[in-house]
């Protein structure tokens, strides 16, 4: 399994960063490869991506969810295997850091060579970079959704 990590700290309040991040449908606007993200209801998505020319369409399930805290994921349909979390730390009133981890399963020749020489640290540097430049431009969140979303252990 491939793990990928990165940070990046937004000009934003905690609030405006944790808020922007639940807009799943603006993904594709700072996201390379992702084409439209559907919010099914408030813990599923569906997925449509297209990374070095090949098209893929998943499910994902939000499995833990705190407003300005995390935001956590898995696949559960699709060929992309893979989970994820994003943490948000305050730094200042109006500075945020964002730590995004994502693992995922390389499929293929092409993928497992990809992940190799690091190009998806690439892909999630370089995303993580455009989320920074949209929120930044944008000064506020586009929407917002405040539900917490507790860990099945949680419960």
């Amino acid at each position: 399994m491939a793990s990928v990590q990165q940070s990046v700290d937004v000009d934003v309040p905690i609030r405006v960063a944790y808020d922007q991040w639940t807009q799943f449908e603006s993904f594709p606007q700072f996201m390379g490869g992702v084409e439209r993200i559907t919010q099914l209801d408030d813990t599923h998505t569906h997925w449509v991506t297209k990374i070095g020319g090949v098209e893929r369409e998943f499910d994902a399930e939000i499995t833990e969810q705190h407003p300005e805290e995390r935001v956590a994921w898995t696949s559960t349909t699709g060929e992309a295997k893979h989970a994820g979390v994003v943490t948000f730390h305050r730094l200042d009133d109006a500075k945020t850091r964002v730590m995004i981890q994502i693992d995922w399963e390389p499929e293929g020749l092409v993928e497992k060579a990809g992940a190799a020489v690091g190009i998806d640290d690439h892909q999630v540097k370089a995303d993580a970079k455009r989320f920074k430049e949209f929120i930044e431009s944008q000064g506020t969140e586009t929407g917002a959704w405040r539900g917490d979303v507790q860990r099945p252990d949680e419960s």
